[in-house]
């Protein structure tokens, strides 16, 4: 993939660059910490704001070899696209009543079940379609989100999936389930929920399954719990260079880089005086002579409101504070009687390198994770992308 061929022709109002040679050390770097187990590089939600097809290209290109999505049709769109290797696995969990089952088996995806109905569904489309889907149970080992829950649901489960495989209409590649509080080191339902996904899994295998993958670890899990590692870890978050909290450590403490950048053009540059009203609601006033800087992005775009008064900028060298509230397609910064100029750079954040702030900070900012932060920005900014071609 051509780097040039993805950078702007002219000056953008704002854009969110990509380092996708960011991304690809980032699978390196969370493979050489799960080295026994095959990387899923999860892509859900247009890999959380970072661009669905570029991230999944790079992340195949430095050793993945699952994908992973929420929906179903984000799974199709990565295997319609054909620019993905024909034996790249690609799983999606997030299912609902009369979803595109057949659609999934004839593209070869890897779907979720977690309970009843959807078996029942899932082999009535394979019998349609004349293959075997391939089935993932999930098992709720205490998120209490998706999943069969332990004892008599998950024995009846598995013992369908068995008929099912006999019958030929579906073939089981994977136990699985996910952990609720992984971010939190120590969180006794860590070892609860480990301690029962091992129990699930035995019982399955006793019972005749033979997965070809058993997978719980998570981002946070990924980095800091090697005995949950199994076959397979599912990295989200870690791939995009953010922390999954700052409690388990910041990204370089892993080897890892924050990927996006999120950068505006300064549409304007003006003195005020003293007691100046700024943005709705004059939450903020001007404590004297100074000037102020609009910058052309909003909540429209993803910039949380919650951080207005709060959430930082570098702009010439030097950290700013949004002043007063944050609308939605432009925000204001007093930048203290300095003057950049219109046009100047504003990076709203990006891996800290210059000084700048990161997704963290402005999560902190906020009142929320990071997650949210580099998700949220909205398809009005342009994604650029960098470093696309392979390291050497």
């Amino acid at each position: 993939m051509s780097t040039t061929a993805h950078l702007p022709t002219a000056p953008l109002r704002a854009r969110a660059e990509i380092d996708l040679g960011a991304l690809r050390a980032n699978v390196r770097a969370l493979r050489a910490l799960a080295p026994g187990a095959a990387l899923m590089a999860v892509v859900k939600s247009d890999a959380y704001g970072h661009g669905a097809l570029p991230c999944a290209r790079a992340a195949v290109e430095a050793g993945a070899t699952w994908l992973g999505t929420a929906t179903p049709e984000e799974a199709l769109a990565l295997r319609a696209s054909g620019e993905l290797p024909a034996d790249v696995r690609i799983m999606c969990w997030l299912w609902t009543p009369q979803g595109p089952w057949r659609e999934a088996i004839e593209a070869g995806l890897d779907v979720s079940v977690s309970g009843m109905w959807a078996l029942r569904e899932v082999a009535e489309a394979a019998r349609e379609a004349g293959r075997p889907a391939l089935i993932q149970l999930k098992a709720d080992t205490g998120l209490g989100r998706n999943g069969c829950q332990p004892g008599e649901d998950w024995r009846e489960l598995v013992a369908r999936a068995l008929e099912a495989e006999t019958e030929g209409t579906v073939r089981v590649t994977g136990l699985w389930s996910h952990f609720a509080c992984a971010d939190e080191p120590g969180h006794p339902s860590i070892a609860h929920q480990l301690g029962l996904f091992r129990e699930m899994v035995a019982y399955a295998e006793q019972a005749g399954l033979r997965p070809e993958v058993r997978h719980i670890a998570n981002s946070p899990a990924t980095l800091t719990l090697p005995e949950a590692h199994f076959d397979l870890v599912r990295t989200g978050i870690a791939l995009y260079g953010v922390s999954p909290s700052p409690e388990i450590g910041t990204p370089a403490d892993f080897g890892l880089r924050p990927v996006m950048t999120l950068s505006a053009s300064l549409a304007l540059v003006k003195q005020v005086p003293a007691g100046h009203g700024v943005s709705y609601g004059h939450s903020y006033t001007t404590p004297g002579r100074t000037t102020l800087g609009l910058v052309p992005l909003g909540y429209a775009d993803g910039i949380p409101r919650h951080a207005s008064g709060n959430g930082p900028v570098l702009i010439g060298g030097k950290w700013r504070t949004v002043a007063g509230r944050i609308a939605m397609d432009q925000f204001v910064v007093d930048l203290g009687g300095d003057e950049p100029g219109t046009g100047a750079e504003a990076v709203l954040f990006g891996p800290g390198d210059r000084g700048e702030p990161t997704a963290e900070d402005w999560a902190q900012a906020a009142g929320t994770i990071a997650y949210e932060i580099v998700t949220r920005i909205g398809t009005r900014v342009p994604r650029v992308y960098v470093n696309g071609e392979q390291d050497g």
